[in-house]
């Protein structure tokens, strides 16, 4: 990786991947050889919210580049501009058939892409973002994507397919789709008392015996294509007690985290494997 540049576009799952991967490349030890380049990408707004765009730190001695941008949905949002007065405030085009903006910039620049997109869509995600779905340029209606299922695997079957028709025009490019990563809620969901607070597996001995990856969707979607399949998601199926539950600095009374994972732990084997796939 001497003079290349990794970067892991997805949610918060993929910057947990990042993070991890920065984590074993430093062994968790501050460097002066490890410089903050995210201006360099682009990385230095962050939106209303407060969250960072990503981040993007280059290792001196390699001229390596490890970032990430952070793209919930893995599709392009565009400000939805208005005339009306009365609209406090701005509502997002989401493009599913279009890639997000950073990619369609960068991607010449990129040797090693892992893409993931999973657990922001749903109702209460789009409301909060003021995401509008559209296709074609044009806004879809419930009719037409019935349910959010179906606009978030077309939306990954449309990335996988775009970048795999730039594979040809960048031939430094690895590019990688990572599986879903599961969740492991108790008696609950995360805002129902579902819990995760076990500290051993309660699948000790299991063992994983699929063939193909049980994430059909991201299956599907690299199927035909130059796109590889990142498949992590029985492998972390096992892995129950690994998740952040409620040993976290925000941890609220009744309300555990059984979706991100602890650092070191399951994220550490995912870029296990995808080191072992990088040619």
């Amino acid at each position: 990786m001497q003079g290349k540049t990794i970067a892991f576009v997805g949610d918060s799952l993929g910057g947990e991947q990042f993070q991890s991967l920065m984590c074993m490349i430093t062994r968790g030890l501050e460097r002066n050889d490890v410089l903050d380049v995210g201006s360099e990408h682009g990385r230095v707004v962050r939106n209303e919210n407060g969250r960072p765009d990503g981040w993007a730190y280059r290792f001196t001695t390699t001229n390596t580049t490890v970032l990430h941008h952070w793209s919930a949905c893995l599709c392009d949002l565009e400000p939805i501009v208005t005339e009306d007065p009365n609209q406090r405030h701005h509502y997002y085009a989401m493009h599913l058939d279009r890639p997000p903006a950073f990619l369609r910039e960068n991607l010449h620049r990129i040797h090693v892409l892992v893409m993931n997109t999973a657990y922001h869509w749903t109702r209460q995600k789009l409301i909060r973002n003021r995401w509008v779905m559209h296709v074609g340029g044009v806004r879809k209606t419930n009719e037409t994507l019935r349910t959010l299922g179906e606009a978030k695997n077309f939306t990954i079957h449309s990335v996988v397919g775009w970048v795999n028709s730039q594979l040809q025009e960048n031939p430094q490019l690895q590019a990688f789709y990572r599986s879903i990563s599961p969740r492991h809620f108790s008696g609950g969901d995360w805002n129902t008392g579902g819990s995760c607070d076990n500290t051993t597996p309660r699948y000790v001995g299991k063992e994983v015996v699929e063939a193909v990856s049980s994430d059909h969707v991201s299956r599907s979607a690299v199927r035909g294509t130059g796109v590889k399949l990142l498949d992590i998601t029985s492998l972390s199926s096992v892995r129950d007690e690994g998740h952040i539950s409620r040993y976290t600095l925000t941890a609220k009374p009744g309300v555990q985290d059984c979706l991100h994972w602890c650092l070191p732990g399951v994220p550490d084997t995912w870029n296990e494997i995808l080191v072992a796939q990088i040619k």
